[in-house]
């Protein structure tokens, strides 16, 4: 049975004004690191993480990397959802749409993950847990759910 580790479940409001505002943005960054390297690690072993955070730094030079990062992130967030046996509520699309709009993406998208850790009740960050959904560690090489 597929199997992979545990994010961290964090405070929505925190990742997405609190502590940006207080590291003058370098959280924002740093979330975003994470929380690629915990999908990567949770189903997604093929994901790179430090390609999701060049695509804002320096890749927002160029306006699109961004973008496309925070869609392809969405895509990962849906598909950690159905690899946790959850019924898929994350969407891409609502997700770029957040990202002209003050960022709120960040509330978004974390609260999404969050599901996908509260799903596993008393597991706590980097538990290794399995993957009970359909299409489970579809990174690893199992069909994808494109829906």
């Amino acid at each position: 049975m597929p199997q992979g580790a545990i994010g961290k479940k964090r405070n929505i409001f925190a990742a997405w004004l609190g502590l940006p505002i207080i590291t003058l943005g370098i959280y924002g960054l740093v979330w975003w690191y994470k929380i690629n390297r915990e999908l990567r690690d949770f189903d997604n072993p093929q994901s790179k993480p430090t390609n999701s955070l060049l695509a804002f730094l320096p890749g927002g030079l160029i306006i699109i990397p961004p973008f496309v990062s925070i869609f392809q992130a969405g895509k990962r967030i849906r598909q950690a959802q159905i690899s946790a046996g959850l019924q898929p509520t994350c969407s891409p699309g609502l997700g770029l749409f957040l990202g002209f709009i003050y960022g709120t993406y960040v509330l978004y998208y974390q609260s999404q993950l969050n599901k996908v850790w509260d799903s596993y009740p008393g597991a706590t960050e980097g538990t290794i847990v399995p993957l009970r959904g359909a299409g489970a560690g579809a990174g690893a090489g199992a069909p994808q759910y494109m829906g």
